[in-house]
Order: structure tokens, then C-alpha cells, then sequence
């Protein structure tokens, strides 16, 4: 008796303990304003949708397709649904959910989502039960005050790949970032954060691929397993917890629902793919002709200038410095005539002036922010104190469409849309400013990383509105989905090795994000490039999709004959072949508008599971479209090693065959940059113009490499420059290739447009003397034979000579253009 006497007095004091212990957590937790989603109370089943009551939250999980599971969560019943980033509307998808006492269970032909009730957390499965990505138990979601995070359990060997405008490492694995759009004038490589938000990442492990997008554009934060080695987290300072789950099999498919989600591409101008020349700043008048002339004496292919803030009158927005630009109507109709188009930068800034007629129009429309007690917020920025359009109205976003006709009214066919993330002078705007968000109220904690997405649509639709011609819009800020109105560049980088390959790094993250038109300033924007490293960049920018070269004030001149005979020469050698390789460029960025898949694309899409691509010497590798690897390289580098994924791969310049899975030391030289060409590919070249003005000759060059693997590529053509292809107005046709019957197959033309070349050379690397090929069932011995008909890549000599390499088995057919059939031309 008495040791059981004492038992339950041990138990007792324990029991004490132990509600002493919690009550002590309880008041903790109160005392932190800290709230963990709990236990499921209640649940109710409607079609598609499950919405759930726990002890903290509301919850509800949506079947956005079968691929695409949404999870929205609050401390408060769920608010209408709003986003500026997301365009689609969920799916009629079948669906099958059930529940007993411990979970809820949902399944879709593509996945499996499990939520356990005590305590709510959520996993989702293949549905062979592979365990593709689940809440880190005893975690799950929390609040912490208005801030709320999700906590998901890392796998072992996880990678994590893009996020958007991210520096660091391809794998972001072990580090965190901020998303909060800032304006980092020279950033260092390793900055965070910098420009744009796009809170989108790919997780990656054992054969599994999966995305989350978090909608939410509040300053957020993801970390990967920085400082601790449980969990990846992500969350918000404020607002809903509000993801979007994407499982498929291969990253291309990951991108391609995240971007059905928030939105793909318009085709871009032609003129737009082509090179410009930029510089802050080029003034007056005459100093914009004399590069234009220079270009086009020098033979160096261009299509694009583009003004910097000295345009303006006292940096005052829409309006004109007439001293420097006395007739600018006059100006780009005369470079019109030379083949360039007119860029010219925008800020959102517009100077408080009285009189002046912008800033009255402004004012009197109600378009600018304000403050919580109604006054205008102002800021100081370059033409001094402003006030700044609220993109998140639609008042300020009808008053801003309205301004673009100043510039289609003078002959402008870009806008570059710059500082605004919002950029001012001390760069720390009030929280207390209010954004209108479509009339429901947010202060600038929830607007800022969103108003430069709502600039850039504003000023595509003032263009659109106006004319039938494409507008180019550039932005050096953005949230998810700004791939639906512009292009973007990496903004001010520095004139180093390591920002030339971090700014790969950032291409192709963005790629990785939904963000097909990307660039970066060739040369850096501060400081001064070395000879070898202007050379390296300019080789390197003729395979980036917006090709801009751009440097800032008090720096030396960066045009390429600024570096001297052999860097102009070098320069003109890769400007040239991007101009040839247009008709294999313009089709990857159809491409781009239909799956929005990148132009600059990371090894990850194709090679997500081989480690290696992940070495940090091999990790700035990309491919240019779909068959294009390029190895950028720093300057002052005599040898570097090349990673060589799974396949077989050909040398660009000599047709050199290597195999994958392998990597090579190769020896290098400033005149070449190491290109090389997947196996079984399809590139359709042109002959060479100075501007896309300018019509090649009328035979389409369409280079196969033979190989092992079945493929195919959709060639695509219209004018270049207005919107009817949207009415049919296009020239679209497949060209397939079977290496089991060497058969190279061009499906029948679709569209309403004819092609504007009337013939079809067909060039072959790789085959060998005895060439057995087919041709829509005509054979290579009975096709006409050329030499020096147009000089294809493997002839391509960077040194500026044509050359056929030794051992090269190249043969060239030439064949009619036809609608509907290949016809041989004897």
C-alpha cells in the first residue's frame, strides 16, 4: 500500500509537472501570438474542393487539374479569391475524395494528396505511394503574429532549382531568400534580394520532380535548410497562406502548369530578337546617328537604340529635351529608314510640377498612391519630388495607357520600364502608403512587390490599345506572371567574371520560372570590362534572348570597336551567327508562347537527376532553345572543363562527335566560344542580314544532326511585327527526324501565310559518305548537290574565315518550299 501510496503521488507530481509545463508553453505561445493550425474540427466535400475547419484555421484544398493541387489556409474564414498573378480557373477534373476519422484523401489520375486530421498537416503521393513532398511533422503551418509559414519535411539528397531572380547556386539547397523588390544598384553576386518576385521553386529527389508556387505578395521568405537540417519552409509577412502543388514527372511539364497558371508570352517584335545598343546615356541627336551609322559601316547587324533618362526634359516623364532631341519624330523615322527601332526608358516617378500637363492629367484623374489620410505620397527620385501612378487601380492603370501615346505619337517602339520596384532616393517608402488592390485597400507591405507587374501591363495595353504593332516592353521589376507583358534584364550588374556568370545563373532560373525574354547589360553596367572579358560577353550574349549591350554614366564607351580590331571582329562574328540562327530562335520563342518553356534553358529540364549538372564547373552550362549547350567561359582562361549530359553530342564548329555522360578538358581561345549540339537535332538557319528588316535570301537552311533519338521541331514564321497571327496569319510546320529509318519528314504547312522562302536546303552532320537519308521518301543520292551553297554551322570559323574542317562529311540538298509537299528541285 504504501509503495502504491507513493506511485501515485509520483504520478501525480508528474501530471502536475507536465500541466504545469504546458500551461507554462500555452502562456508562451500566447505571449508570441504564436497559432498552429490544430486538430480538424469539421470538413465538408463539394465536387473538387474540400474545405476544412481546424482549431486555428480555415482551410481549403482545391483540385486545380489533375496535376495541380491549390491549398489556401487563414486564421479567418477565406476572403474572395483575388490574384494578380494567376489567369487560370480550375479544371473539371475527376476526382475522388474520401475520409474516415484519421484522414482525408484525395486522389486525381496524376496524384495522390493525403491530409491527417490530429493533427492537420498535409503529403502528397504518387500513386504507387511514393512520398513526393509532406508537411515536417509537428510543424505544419503556423502564425506567428500576422506571419504565416509552411514547413515541409526535406528528403533526403533534395535539391531546390529556380525561385526567379535568385543569385547564388543552380541548387539552392542550404540557403534562404527574401522576396521583397529592391533596387540594388550593383548588387554583389551573392545579394539577396535583388529586382523581381516570382515565389516559385522546383524540389527535386529520388527520380521525383515537384513544384510550389506560394501567390501571396507580401514580403515572403523560403528557406532550403539554411541554419537547420529538418525542413524547407516558406511564408508570408502577412495575408493567406495560398500554394499552388504541381507534380509531374519531368520539370518541362512542372513549368509548363505553372505557367498555364500565371500566364505565357505574346510573341515578341522580330526587331526585338536582334542586337541593341544601348548606353547611359546617348546624347544628343547626332550622337544616336553616328552609332547607328557606325554599326552599319562596321557591318555589324543591329536593330535596336535606346535612349536613357537624358531623352527627357529634366527627367520629367513625357516630355522631350529639345535642346538634344530637337525633332524626335524626325530622329527614329530616320533610324527607321536605317533598320533600327526606338527604345526609350520610363520610370514611374512623375515629377509634382504644377502646369505640367502630364503630371495635372495625373492629378486630376486621382491616379496617384496615397497616403492613409488621402494626401499624395511623394517621393524623391530623379526629376526630384514625384508621385507615382497606382498601377493597382484601375484609374491609375487608365491613366498610364493613356500617356503611351506620347510615345507611339513619336515614332517609339520600346518601353523600358525602369525603377520600378519602387525605386526612391533612401529607399525606404513608408508602410503606411495605400495601394488601392482593385478597391479592397493594401498598404505597401502587400503592394510593393506587385506594382511592377501592374506597370508593365499597363504600359503593354497602352501600346496594344493603339496600335496593331507589338510593343517591346522591358522591365527591370515584376512579380509571377510578368512573362504576359515583358521581357526582363538582370538590371545594374558589375563589369566582372563572376556577375557575367552569375547573370547566366539568374537567366536561367528565370527560365526555370516561367520567364521566357531574358537579358542581361552585356559588358556590366558599372565599371569597365577588360578586353578578354567584353570579348567573352559579347560571344556569350548571342545566345541570350534579349541581346542588350549596356553600360552606365562615367564609364568608357562599350560599343564593340571601343576594344579594338580583333574584339570588334570577334563581336561581329557571333552578332552574325545570331542573326543566321533567327529562324531557329523566333520558333523557340513560339515555342515559349505555347508551353512556356525558356529560350535560355538549365541542364535541370532535361538532366534534373544527374548530380553532375549541379558541380559548380558546370553549372552555368545552358541550353540555347531546345539543341543549342553553350559553356560560357571567364576571361584570361586557357583550359576549362565541359560536362556532356546523357547523349551524344557534335562540336558546333568542327562536327566533332562526343558522347555524353562525360566531361572533357578542352583547350580555348578568345575567338571561340564552346557551342556544341545535341544529337538528332533540327536547326533552321537564314542567310545573313544587317536587321530583321531586311529579307534573307529565299532559302530556309535546316541543319540535322544524326543521332538515336526520335525527333522533332515545330518551325514557325509570320510577319514579326503585328498581332494577325492571332488571326491565323502564320506559316507553322513540323520537321521530324527517325534515326531507325534515316528518315527527315516536313509535316504539311499550317497557317494562312505563306513562308517567305521558297526554298528548303537541308544540310547533314554526322552521316557519313554513304548517306542513306530520306526526304518526304526521296533519297539523298537522288537530291541535287551544292558546295558552298550557304555556309552551315560546322563551317562556321569565329576567326572570320569559311572553312570545310577536315574529315567534315557535310552534304547539302536543296528542295522547293511548297505548302503542302516537298518537291526535288533538279
Amino acid at each position: 500500500m504504501f509503495y502504491l501510496l507513493k506511485s501515485n503521488q509520483k504520478t501525480k507530481a508528474v501530471f502536475g509537472l507536465l500541466l504545469l509545463a504546458l500551461g507554462t508553453c500555452n502562456t508562451l505561445w500566447a505571449q508570441l501570438n504564436l497559432k498552429e493550425v490544430g486538430n480538424v474540427k469539421s470538413v465538408k466535400i463539394s465536387g473538387q474542393n474540400v474545405s476544412i475547419v481546424t482549431d486555428a484555421a480555415y482551410v481549403e484544398a482545391l483540385v486545380y487539374t489533375p496535376s495541380v493541387i491549390r491549398v489556401r489556409m487563414d486564421k479567418q474564414p477565406l476572403k474572395k479569391d483575388f490574384s494578380y498573378a494567376v489567369v487560370a480557373t480550375p479544371q473539371t477534373t475527376k476526382t475522388t475524395i474520401t475520409q474516415n476519422e484519421q484522414a482525408i484523401t484525395i486522389v486525381t489520375d496524376s496524384m495522390k494528396a493525403v491530409i491527417q486530421k490530429k493533427p492537420y498537416a498535409i503529403a502528397f503521393y504518387t500513386l504507387n505511394g511514393d512520398v513526393i513532398n509532406q508537411d515536417e511533422t509537428g510543424l505544419t503551418t503556423s502564425w506567428l503574429g500576422e506571419e504565416v509559414t509552411t514547413y515541409k519535411k526535406m528528403q533526403d539528397g533534395e535539391r531546390f532549382v529556380g525561385l526567379g531572380e535568385k543569385t547564388g547556386d543552380l541548387d539552392r539547397k542550404g540557403n534562404g531568400y527574401t522576396h521583397w523588390n529592391t533596387d540594388a544598384y550593383g548588387y554583389s553576386t551573392g545579394q539577396d534580394p535583388i529586382y523581381s518576385t516570382i515565389p516559385f521553386y522546383i524540389g527535386i529527389h529520388h527520380n521525383l520532380n515537384y513544384g510550389i508556387f506560394m501567390d501571396n505578395t507580401f514580403q515572403s521568405d523560403f528557406n532550403f535548410g539554411a541554419s537547420n537540417d529538418r525542413f524547407s519552409s516558406f511564408g508570408a509577412r502577412g495575408g493567406e497562406m495560398n500554394y499552388y502543388f504541381i507534380y509531374h514527372q519531368k520539370v518541362a511539364d512542372i513549368v509548363k502548369s505553372y505557367t498555364a497558371l500565371t500566364g505565357r508570352m505574346k510573341l515578341p517584335p522580330m526587331w526585338s530578337l536582334g542586337y541593341q545598343q544601348n548606353r547611359y546615356s546617348y546624347y544628343p541627336d547626332t550622337e544616336v546617328l553616328r552609332i547607328a551609322q557606325t554599326l552599319r559601316e562596321k557591318k555589324i547587324p543591329a536593330d535596336g537604340i535606346t535612349l536613357d533618362i537624358h531623352y527627357m526634359d529634366r527627367y520629367q516623364l513625357f516630355t522631350w529635351n529639345k535642346e538634344r532631341f530637337p525633332n524626335p519624330k524626325g530622329l527614329t523615322d530616320q533610324l527607321k529608314s536605317m533598320g533600327f527601332k526606338t527604345t526609350v526608358i520610363v520610370d514611374p516617378g512623375i515629377k509634382v510640377e504644377p502646369g505640367a500637363a502630364a503630371y495635372e492629367r495625373g492629378l486630376k484623374a486621382g491616379a496617384y498612391l496615397k497616403y492613409t489620410d488621402g494626401k499624395n505620397y511623394t517621393g524623391q527620385v530623379w526629376p526630384g519630388w514625384c508621385n507615382f501612378a497606382d498601377f493597382t487601380s484601375e484609374v491609375g492603370r487608365k491613366f498610364w495607357r493613356s500617356e503611351m501615346k506620347f510615345f507611339v505619337d513619336n515614332g517609339i517602339s520600346g518601353v523600358w520600364n525602369d525603377m520600378n520596384e519602387i525605386a526612391t532616393w533612401g529607399q525606404k517608402m513608408p508602410s503606411n502608403i495605400i495601394f488601392d488592390f482593385e478597391g479592397r485597400k493594401a498598404s505597401h507591405l502587400e503592394g510593393r512587390n506587385v506594382y511592377g507587374l501592374e506597370m508593365i501591363r499597363s504600359s503593354y495595353e497602352g501600346y496594344r490599345a493603339l496600335s496593331n504593332e507589338r510593343p517591346f516592353v522591358l522591365t527591370r521589376s515584376g512579380y509571377a506572371g510578368l512573362q504576359r507583358y515583358a521581357a526582363i534584364w538582370t538590371g545594374d550588374n558589375r563589369s566582372e567574371d563572376s556577375h557575367m556568370m552569375a547573370g547566366v545563373r539568374l537567366l536561367n532560373s528565370l527560365g526555370l520560372s516561367g520567364v521566357p525574354f531574358t537579358g542581361m547589360d552585356i559588358g556590366g553596367f558599372t565599371g569597365n570590362p577588360s578586353i578578354g572579358l567584353y570579348a567573352r560577353w559579347m560571344q556569350l550574349g548571342a545566345f541570350i534572348p534579349y541581346f542588350r549591350n549596356h553600360t552606365g554614366v562615367n564609364t568608357k564607351s562599350s560599343e564593340p570597336w571601343a576594344y579594338g580590331e580583333e574584339v570588334t571582329e570577334i563581336s561581329r562574328n557571333y552578332i552574325n551567327l545570331r542573326y543566321k540562327l533567327l529562324p531557329y530562335l523566333y520558333s523557340s520563342f513560339y515555342e515559349s508562347t505555347q508551353s512556356g518553356m525558356p529560350v535560355n534553358r538549365s541542364l535541370v529540364f532535361e538532366n534534373a537527376h544527374d548530380n553532375a549538372i549541379y558541380n559548380g564547373a558546370f553549372q552555368n552550362q545552358f541550353l540555347f532553345g531546345p539543341s543549342i549547350m553553350v559553356a560560357p567561359v571567364e576571361s584570361g582562361k586557357d583550359f576549362m572543363k565541359i560536362y556532356f549530359p546523357q547523349g551524344n553530342w557534335y562540336d558546333m564548329y568542327t562536327d566533332a562527335a562526343i558522347t555524353g555522360k562525360s566531361d572533357r578538358t578542352v583547350e580555348l581561345s578568345m575567338a571561340k566560344l564552346p557551342v556544341y549540339v545535341k544529337e538528332s537535332s533540327i536547326i533552321p538557319m537564314q542567310s545573313l542580314v544587317q536587321s530583321t528588316t531586311i529579307a534573307p535570301t529565299d532559302t530556309l537552311v535546316v541543319h540535322i544532326y544524326k543521332g538515336n533519338v526520335a525527333n522533332s521541331f515545330v518551325y514557325y514564321e509570320d510577319d514579326g511585327s503585328s498581332f494577325d497571327y492571332e488571326k491565323g496569319m502564320f506559316y507553322k510546320r513540323t520537321i521530324q527526324y527517325n534515326p531507325a529509318t534515316q528518315q527527315i519528314s516536313f509535316d504539311a504547312a499550317e497557317g494562312q501565310l505563306s513562308s517567305k522562302f521558297k526554298n528548303i536546303a537541308i544540310v547533314l552532320h554526322g552521316f557519313g559518305n554513304n548517306v542513306n537519308a530520306t526526304v518526304n521518301g526521296a533519297t539523298s543520292k537522288t537530291m541535287a548537290t551544292f558546295t558552298n551553297f550557304l555556309q552551315p554551322i560546322s563551317q562556321f570559323d569565329p576567326q572570320g574565315t569559311t572553312k570545310n574542317p577536315e574529315g567534315s562529311n557535310t552534304i547539302t540538298t536543296v528542295f522547293k518550299n511548297d505548302a503542302a509537299k516537298m518537291v526535288i528541285q533538279l
